[in-house]
Formats: structure tokens, sequence, C-alpha cells
């Protein structure tokens, strides 16, 4: 892509694949969790080499640094090479603390309530 051309924000963070589909870039755009400098961050903005935006995604607040622009969607392993990711390492800690906290509800095997089995032998066992 040539340099004069102008990239909107959320084509670009679509490409770079932060946001699954480019409508949800947008509304990110629009409900202000997309900011440069500090200020929220329209879709339409043009996007340059060297912009360092702030991005809040469902799973991660993103710092990203343009080092080249991309209008169309690749593959993962090329998009990450339009972008440098300098999200401070307070964020990545929150990350993998909360992953690492998360329950999804099921009891491991065999423990906590006794199985149909072992309910009637301590049935058996307790009326005896």
């Amino acid at each position: 892509m040539a340099e004069k051309e102008k990239l909107r924000l959320d084509k670009y963070l679509w490409s770079i694949r932060l946001f699954k589909t480019r409508s949800e870039a947008a509304e990110a755009c629009a409900k202000g969790k997309v900011k440069y400098n500090g200020d929220s961050a329209k879709a339409a903005k043009t996007v340059s080499i060297g912009d360092e935006y702030e991005v809040k995604t469902e799973s991660k607040r993103w710092r990203i640094k343009v080092v080249g622009l991309l209008d169309h969607r690749v593959q993962y392993a090329q998009a990450i090479e339009y972008y440098i990711d300098i999200t401070p390492a307070e964020e990545i800690e929150r990350l993998q603390f909360q992953a690492a906290s998360f329950n999804t509800g099921k009891r491991q095997s065999k423990i906590g309530r006794p199985t149909k089995k072992q309910r009637r032998e301590l049935d058996d066992f307790l009326e005896e």
C-alpha cells in the first residue's frame, strides 16, 4: 500500500486482526474504546505510521504502535508485522492471573458429592 493513501482506523484495526469484523472495530471507536493520545479516536481517523493507540477489546487492553499500513485482512502471522504490541507488563500479568483463576464450575472427577453407587453403599452401611 502506498504511503500517501488514506487508511481508516476501523479498517486498520480489523485488518491487523484486533477485531473480527470491521463493524466491531467501528463500534469500539464509537463507544470510546479506542484512544489516540488519551482521547477517543473516531473510526474515520486516518492512520499514520508511528501512531500509538490504546485499544480495549473483550479480552485484553492493547497498546499498539503502527509500523506499517495494511488495508486488507491477511493471515495472523503476516498481520503482526504491521504493528508492535507495547502493552504494559502489568496488564499482561493481570491477564495471566485472570486466566489462572478462571473456574469453569466443573468438579474434578471422584471429588465432591458421592456417586449413586457410593451413596447406596453409605445408606447400606448406615442402616446396619
